[in-house]
């Protein structure tokens, strides 16, 4: 049996919540195109992101460790995908549009630069006079205007959902700038859940990674409410080795604790709420999508944990510090010597400035293309 677009659409109409945006009610696109015959708007535009030039990049760029430091550790790309696996079960759960959140999960990194937040702090002191740089503006024009894919118009021409879900992203270390979006309302359910589904993720996976690493020990979470509540439903004893098996377990277990908390406390929300449409909840003066009060402070305390034994660790730190300085010594190379970039960036600066041209350039390079990069213009032993 084969599903048309139109099909696809009842079955999204019998199956979302009254708050559930509808693909068929999209505010539609920049540029008119007409809609695939066997898919929604939304599942369309997750494939978009997903053949993008940019989602490909993020394999090779950072999430804490720079990716010649394992294979095993996690990146941007493996972030984004459990990032979506994540808001989709959550969205699932609550009758949200799974195929928005997935799509809104996937983009919400596409246009971080290399070598992580390190790399977002370079671009943004060396762009201060120009017009400055943060990672989700920067993912908006990758999807509006740097992405070359189609004859008729620039970027993706994604969906107004998922461009809205893209500008109103936030976390502990994202503030949303939603001019343009709609900016006196909150984020769409499937956006807000996008955003928690962020933080879940980065939490659980950094205290992986760490772990897996070395650089943070059981010993040292012991007392951390959290790792406590985890340890004891699994039954595992403090003097007990955490061998991989054990660490994948707690991990699996977390994020099962954190989704079924997420999930039940959003329900309370809604249900006091008494939202009838995807305008009722985005009018509200709180987002609905959030941890319980104990959660959230247990959270807290783990991630204020992982700032100061894990970002602060001094081999993270000195890795920061070199990657800054890689991108500081690319950008200034590449500002008193334009001719140093490739032609086809070079012919970028007319129409988007030098400046704005170095950095859009920067952005997209990968962890290893930039460190190889950095080779070819400081060391002269290295061919050019």
């Amino acid at each position: 049996m084969i599903y048309s677009r139109q099909q696809l659409e009842e079955i999204e109409d019998q199956t979302l919540a009254p708050y559930g945006i509808r693909s068929k009610n999209s505010r539609g696109r920049k540029h008119p195109e007409e809609e695939a015959d066997y898919r929604t708007r939304f599942q369309r535009d997750r494939e978009r992101v997903i053949h993008t030039t940019a989602f490909r990049r993020l394999e090779y760029k950072t999430q804490v460790f720079i990716n010649h430091e394992g294979d095993y550790y996690r990146t941007r790309l493996t972030h984004s995908i459990e990032v979506a696996q994540i808001g989709r079960s959550v969205a699932r759960t609550l009758g949200a549009n799974e195929d928005l959140v997935e799509t809104i999960c996937l983009a919400h990194d596409i246009g971080h630069p290399p070598f992580g937040h390190s790399g977002e702090t370079a671009l943004a002191r060396l762009m201060k006079e120009h017009g400055g740089f943060n990672h989700n503006q920067h993912s908006l024009r990758i999807v509006t205007q740097l992405e070359s894919r189609y004859p008729d118009f620039p970027g993706l021409n994604l969906s107004w959902e998922v461009l809205e879900g893209m500008v109103k992203h936030e976390t502990d270390y994202d503030i949303a700038d939603a001019q343009g979006y709609d900016p006196e309302l909150r984020g769409s359910l499937e956006a807000q859940i996008a955003n928690v589904a962020d933080e879940l993720a980065y939490t659980s996976h950094d205290l992986d990674d760490g772990l897996r690493s070395g650089m943070i020990t059981p010993s040292q979470l012991d007392g951390i409410a959290l790792w406590e509540i985890i340890n004891e439903s699994i039954g595992r004893r403090r003097s007990e080795i955490l061998d991989d098996l054990a660490r994948h377990q707690i991990i699996r277990r977390l994020i099962n604790f954190e989704i079924t908390d997420l999930v039940q406390s959003i329900d309370r929300y809604l249900r006091k709420s008494s939202v009838s449409s995807p305008l009722d909840l985005q009018k509200l003066p709180f987002n609905v999508a959030g941890f319980s009060e104990d959660m959230y402070r247990r959270n807290r305390e783990l991630k204020d944990f992982l700032f100061n034994k894990l970002y602060r660790h001094h081999r993270v730190v000195r890795m920061s510090v070199k990657s800054e300085r890689v991108i500081t010594d690319i950008f200034t190379m590449y500002q008193q010597t334009p001719s140093a970039m490739p032609e086809a960036v070079q012919e970028l600066i007319p129409q988007r400035g030098l400046e704005r041209a170095i950095c859009d350039y920067i952005a997209g390079m990968t962890d290893r293309f930039a460190i190889d990069e950095h080779r070819r213009l400081f060391e002269p032993q290295t061919l050019p």
